[in-house]
Parts: C-alpha cells; structure tokens; sequence
C-alpha cells in the first residue's frame, strides 16, 4: 500500500523499496510543536503564500489552553499565519481537540492519500488507508511553498491478525502485543501492513490506536486495508474525493508475522519502555499516583465509554488522581450526552478540555518525583511526564479506569467480577 501511494502520488508507475521519490502531498500538518519552526523555516526560504490553503492544517493540542507566556506567543503565531495565510483549517480553543483525532474526525485524512505533519503520531491516518508520516520542520516549511516531499520509499511488513478478542481487550492491548513482539526497531524505516481474518472486525477506534503506537518499533507508516468499516467511519466525514489502495495479491514484503489474540490479557508496558509489555494482572503492584485516560492513542469515544463502563459505580482510590480528557470537542458533547462525563466525576474524577494533556508532559498533570502513572498514551520514557524519577505504564483504557480504582495496575476483571 505505502508504494502504491507513493508511486500514485509521484506520478510513477511504480515505487520500489529504497528509491527516492519527490511526491504530490494532500496534507500538511503542524501543532504548537512544530507550528513556530515551520512557520520561521518557510519565511527564511523566502515563502510568501503556501501551496493550497485548503490542504494545511494547523492545530494548538499540546499546550492549550495556553499554560505560559510562551505558549501563548506559539498559539499567536500561529493565528496571525493562519490569518494572513487564509488557511481553511485552524483548530484551537473549544473547536480543536488532539490533532490526530481531530483530522481523522473532521474527513481531512482519506484513504489513498499522502500526508506529512510535524509529529511522528501521524502515522494514525493509516487506520484510514492513507500514508501519513511525521517529518522535521525544515521538511515542512518546503512542502508548505511547494506542496511537495521527498521520501525513501519503504520496503513493508506483513502483519496477520487473528484469533478472538477475550474480554476487556481492545486495540491498545493488540498494540503494546505487538510492540512486544516487535521491539524497538523491529520496524526500523519500514510500513506495516495490517491483514488476516480479525482485522476487517476492528472498528475504527482499535485501529487507530494500533497505527498510533507503532511508531515505537521504528515504523515509518501503518496501514489497515480499506473496507466497510472504513468506508461508514467516512460516510458522513469526508470532504472530498478520494479513492483507496490496496495491495496487490504478488506484493512482495520483507517480512510476514502473525499475532493470534486468543487468550490475550488486557496489557500493560512497565516503565520505562513501551515495549515491555505484560498482562496487567502481573505488570506491577506499586502504588498509583494518577491515572489518565485521553490522548491520541486512546481519547475516543469508544475508549472512553470502556473506561466508564469500569468505573460506573466505583470510587477512584484516595491516592489517586483520574484525569479525564475527551480527544476533541464531537467527543466531549457526545460523552456529555452519554452520560459518560457524569460517570467519571461522580467516581471522583476530573474532566479536562480537548487537548493532548499530560502525555508529553508539558501541561495539565505533570507528575513530581517518585510518582507513578497509568497512561493511555503512547510513550513511557524517562521524564516522559514530569519528573525523571516518576514512572509510568501504558496500558488500555479499561486497565486504566481498573487501576485508578484499585490504586495500582489491575486488570478490569479485578473491578467488574
């Protein structure tokens, strides 16, 4: 699939593995990370308007509502360029939300396309069908002016998902399995292609989260198959065009693995490494500090109706603080709807607005030395959320609403039986 779309988008026949290809981009992507560089690295290139104005999207997720003085100069910057510039798509305060559920949610991210951002998360859209990859600001100032990239095509694991999904497990679990089974550069520079007869069963929510964290093995994209689960995910979404790729039946890979599901435990990844992962009932016994359950590995509605489906009639451990947040402002309405959010607050959480939160550790729920964390997001490193003595699990958002409960890493079955 990724060489398809290479080669689709470069305007050639054909793409094979390890070729440089200049290639026509339909996204382009930046946050209040990257926003300030590409805007300063596009006015040094001599840049005066950008490509297409309906084809760039910024979004302020990681520091808003502004938390400093700083972060309120990015977010400036970041309106004036979206002003002057005209840009159709600019995303913050109460319409923003995670950007890497927010495109996806707002039908800005379509199966076959090719799509760079200023963050590695952006291999989320290959849930969708499209070859989305994180780039520097320097690759973004240029695609900004010319609407355009280079890119080393990459050779393509196979992976086949099978098996049945036991209780309480869903796609956070399958992708810390497979960061378990795959390690740290396992996909070092490659695509992952996802197959097999569980994966047309995922719904959109599982697949995402899996592309999400796949970046921890070194993966440069992530692709699920376009099907009907796609197609109804973009119904009522997509606000072009578009048209699939898929592979072809004498695709040659470097590589063809297979996770069978069956018997898997809700999981947990121990500090300091996403990828050592164990069944949560086993992961660990020390005490909890906080709990969070958002981001863009697992802040969508579905995850947050598991997590409430857990905590509904519980009340979180007096050492503990639950920090909710919905990924974007459709998902906060329809948990408020749902009765979600009443949930969470009555078991003694707090409910934050849209926004990347605690995951890289620069606002809302910084953790001090020596507390420990269960995440819902996708990285556990060092100093990932505060303090470098602090440590984290990732985990599921049913092991973390548990954990929450019970004070410590616990499998949901602990809670619910």
């Amino acid at each position: 699939m990724s060489q398809k779309i290479l080669a689709s988008r470069a305007g050639l026949p054909h793409a094979e593995p390890g070729a440089i290809v200049e290639a026509e981009l339909d996204t382009v992507l930046a946050n209040d990370v990257s926003a300030s560089m590409m805007i300063r690295g596009f006015k040094e290139a001599g840049g005066e308007r950008v490509f297409d104005p309906a084809r760039v999207v910024l979004v302020a997720d990681h520091f808003t509502p502004n938390k400093d003085v700083a972060s309120a100069l990015i977010a400036k910057e970041m309106g004036e360029f979206a002003s002057d510039q005209r840009l159709e798509h600019r995303y913050e305060g109460g319409r923003g939300g995670v950007a890497h559920v927010l495109l996806a949610e707002q039908g800005l991210a379509l199966p076959g396309e090719l799509i760079v951002a200023g963050d590695s998360r952006a291999v989320t859209y290959g849930a969708l069908g499209a070859l989305a990859i994180g780039v520097g600001a320097s690759d973004l100032a240029a695609a900004l002016i010319t609407g355009r990239g280079w890119f080393r095509v990459p050779e393509t694991i196979r992976i086949e998902l099978k098996g049945e999904l036991g209780p309480w497990v869903g796609g956070m679990d399958l992708a810390l399995a497979l960061l378990k089974m795959l390690g740290p550069e396992g996909a070092h520079y490659q695509s992952l292609e996802f197959s097999g007869p569980l994966a047309p069963s995922l719904d959109m929510a599982a697949r995402q989260s899996i592309c999400n964290l796949m970046v921890e093995s070194g993966a440069k994209a992530a692709l699920f198959p376009v099907d009907e689960v796609t197609t109804d995910y973009l119904r009522d979404k997509a606000r072009r065009s578009w048209r699939s790729v898929a592979p072809d039946p004498e695709a040659i890979y470097s590589q063809a693995l297979e996770l069978d599901v069956t018997g898997l435990e809700p999981q947990a990844a121990r500090p300091h490494l996403p990828h050592d992962v164990a069944p949560a009932s086993r992961a660990g016994y020390e005490p909890v500090n906080q709990v969070f359950i958002g981001s863009c590995a697992a802040g969508r509605l579905e995850d947050l109706r598991v997590a409430a489906q857990v905590l509904a009639g519980q009340q979180v451990h007096p050492r503990v603080r639950l920090m909710v947040i919905p990924a974007t402002r459709q998902i906060m309405l329809a948990a408020l709807e749902q009765g979600l959010i009443e949930t969470f607050v009555a078991a003694g959480g707090m409910v934050g607005p849209p926004s990347c939160g605690p995951c890289s550790g620069g606002h809302l729920g910084v953790l001090a030395a020596g507390e420990v964390a269960v995440a819902t997001a996708n990285r556990n490193y060092r100093g990932r959320m505060g303090h470098p003595h602090s440590r984290i699990y990732l985990a599921g958002p049913a092991v973390a609403a548990a954990s929450a409960v019970l004070g410590r890493v616990a499998d949901p079955k602990e809670v619910t039986a």
